[in-house]
Order: structure tokens, then sequence, then C-alpha cells
């Protein structure tokens, strides 16, 4: 028989769905040729790929390894197809680069504008993520580079220093903090607190907590935005103050008003990153990279890390 992309398409919605109907509906196809597809695709295999003993099926270990590949050779395929397309109109090539609030903040507009001077046959797709989900899109192949929060370190990664930031308060024009030259982090003990998830931010407040720990106390947060315009939002409401990094308080919605912080040393890097062990290795991948190397000030970190993963 034989496997094609068909057979995996039809794989990774029922995994993703845990549902035949479900899965088929969302394929366009009929529930019994979507189960033959599958149970195909099992018997070409030899191994089972779903466990069909409970009323609720589950993905099995081996379905699980089968999942991951599965995304990396249609991700790979479809940009394939994309790149051929990009080159019969004479484009050298694409590259799917991801952004946090904190870099499209700080110099990355710049960097990008430059490289775009220098390249204009090359294709950029910007896709905003917090530093999580650009992880995951990296491993997955469905992003070529991230710009993302902190120096994350992983095996088969190399990454590049882009910018240092320093923490700062914002609260807005009625608070007592407002009149100030600068407040000291240990005073915020007491305030009220706005932030980003926990889960979307979490690189983030893995730098922050300790901070506010080491100044001697817990942060009491009230209340979380998803984004940095919900959090300045909120505390334009009064809900809260917040902290945040100075790139991205350059400017704030009128009625808010930053303050430095007069005791706080520790800077947050934004770091470039990419995969060193990729198989769809371009052009256009080679010219970022050296393009971010020439660019960007020269670090010993901006070599491909193999030891242990830290963080």
């Amino acid at each position: 028989m034989g496997i094609d992309l068909r057979h995996l398409r039809c794989f990774i919605a029922v995994a993703e769905e845990l549902h035949f109907r479900r899965a088929a509906e969302r394929l366009g196809i009929a529930q019994p040729a979507l189960s033959r597809t599958v149970q195909n695709l099992e018997r070409e295999l030899g191994v089972t790929l779903f466990d069909r003993s409970n009323r609720v099926i589950e993905i099995t270990k081996a379905g699980r390894t089968f999942l991951t590949g599965c995304h990396g050779v249609l991700n790979g395929f479809e940009k394939t197809i994309e790149d051929t397309r990009r080159i019969h109109l004479g484009k050298v090539g694409s590259l799917r680069i991801g952004y946090t609030d904190m870099a499209i903040a700080g110099v990355l507009p710049g960097l990008l504008r430059d490289f775009q001077d220098r390249q204009p046959d090359i294709d950029l797709e910007l896709r905003h993520a917090v530093t999580s989900d650009q992880l995951h899109h990296l491993d997955d192949g469905e992003l070529d580079f991230g710009f993302v929060t902190g120096a994350i370190d992983r095996v088969g990664y190399a990454y590049q220093p882009v910018q240092s930031e320093g923490f700062v308060c914002v609260v807005h024009n009625g608070h007592p903090f407002a009149k100030r030259q600068s407040v000291r982090l240990e005073e915020l003990a007491r305030e009220n607190l706005v932030h980003g998830s926990s889960t979307d931010w979490e690189y983030f407040f893995s730098y922050l907590i300790p901070l506010c720990r080491k100044a001697g106390f817990e942060p009491q947060f009230v209340q979380e935005g998803r984004n940095t315009t919900a959090i300045l939002g909120l505390v334009a409401c009064g809900v809260g103050i917040t902290l945040l990094t100075d790139f991205v308080c350059k400017t704030v919605p009128p009625g808010l008003v930053v303050v430095p912080l007069a005791n706080l040393k520790e800077r947050l890097d934004t770091v470039a990153l990419w995969k060193t062990d990729t198989d769809t290795d371009t052009d256009a991948r080679r010219l970022f990279i050296d393009f971010l190397n020439e660019q960007l000030e020269p670090d010993a970190s901006a070599i491909a890390h193999t030891e242990a993963v830290v963080g």
C-alpha cells in the first residue's frame, strides 16, 4: 500500500481530536473512510497507534512518537512548496521568525529592516508568540528563528544576545510613586501588582520573582493581562502597578508614568535562537545567521550548545 501524506494528515487529525467523528468533520471526509485510512496506516507500520479499548480513544506511546515525526514531515513539505513557489517568482527564500513583546519593542524592527535592505529577495514572516510557545514551534520546525526572553540554553540550538533591558515600575498618574524620581524594589512589597499570566510569561516570572524575594517580599499579583497592552491598560484603570522592562515602556499610554528602580542592577536579555541540527538548512537561514553574527556584538554564547540543558 505505502504511506502518503493523506495517511499522515488523517492520523494527525485523530491524534489531536482523539475523536474519529470530530476528526472526520475537520478533514471533510466520512468517518468510515477515516477509520479505514488509520487502520491501513497501522497495518502498514505494524504498530498500534491508538488504544480503542475504552469509550474514549487514547494515543499510544508509539503513536506519540509518530505524531512528532508527522508534524516535522508535513511542516517540511509545506515549507518546500512555499520556497519552490517563491523561487519561481524570483525570491531567494523565506524565514519564519517569532518575537515577543519585548523583542518587537526593542532593536528587532531596525535589525529586520536592515536585513531586508540587504536581502530584499527573502520574505520574512513574523509571528508573535510568548517564549514557551516559540520554543515549541522551533522544536516542531514551525519557526526558523525565535527572539525570546532570557538566555535560553538548549541542546541542538545556538543563540545570539540581541538586547539587555533593565526593569522599571509603571503606575497610573494618580499613584504616589508617580511624583517620585525613583523607587526601591522593596517599596513594592505592599503594592498590588498586575502582570502577564504565569504560563505565558513564565520566563519573565523566572527572573522577576527571585528578584522580589531577594528584596525581602513575595509579590502580590492581583490580576493578569495576556500581553503588554492589556497589562498597561489594567494599570491605567487603577487595578495595580506593574514591573516591566525599559524597552517595552519607551512609549506608554497617556495617564501612565514610568518610574525607574533605584537599586536594581539586574537586567533581562532577549536572544535570537535557532536550531543547529536542522535537516532543512537553506540559503536564507545561513544568510540570516551570518547577518546576526555580524550585526550583534560577538559573544561566546553565539555557538551551538551540546551539553546539559540549563533551566
